[in-house]
């Protein structure tokens, strides 16, 4: 079963690594932070990065969130499993099958798409997003972002992936 690890924006390779070095307590079968790659713009050439693509959550696979949460005390920047009533939910088939749906174990960052615009429709001609327009929520051509909507343990939560929109026709 997937579980979310909340941590404080900006801590997620750090908790990952401290939660990586006890793994073995866990009886995890992935660890792993979701990425995204975009195009960015940096001293005015166009550069491939990755970036966070829920910040704030380390994802960990487990039959024992007992043992990720005793692991997590231990851990000195703020983090817990997401749940409710002292209880930890687990993510919803739905929710693991939408993040599979764009990467795959082992290589959680997903990739870079590309597609065209025509008219006010958009066609994505190739990557993670092909087959999958009926998700996008707005794009934004200049930052080369497509928005998604998706669930983490119930909470709609807003994403972004990278999108390069090659052309536009009318």
């Amino acid at each position: 079963m997937w579980y979310v690890v909340q941590t404080v924006g900006g801590q997620e390779r750090k908790v990952l690594s401290l939660i990586e070095a006890r793994r073995d307590e866990c009886s995890l079968r992935e660890l792993f932070i979701p990425e995204y790659e975009i195009m960015k713009r940096i001293q005015g050439e166009w550069v491939m990065r990755k970036e966070i693509l829920l910040p704030g959550y380390v994802f960990a696979d487990t039959r024992h969130p007992e043992k990720v949460e005793e692991v997590l005390r231990g851990i000195p920047k703020f983090t817990r499993l997401l749940g409710n009533d002292d209880m930890f939910l687990p993510l919803a088939d739905s929710e693991v099958k939408f993040l599979n749906a764009f990467c795959s174990p082992g290589h959680r960052v997903i990739d870079c798409s590309s597609g065209i615009v025509e008219g006010d429709r958009t066609i994505i001609l190739k990557g993670p997003l092909m087959g999958h327009t009926g998700l996008i929520k707005k794009i934004d051509r200049h930052k080369r972002l497509a928005y998604l909507e998706m669930s983490i343990c119930g909470r709609i939560k807003s994403v972004r992936l990278g999108l390069e929109i090659v052309q536009k026709r009318n």
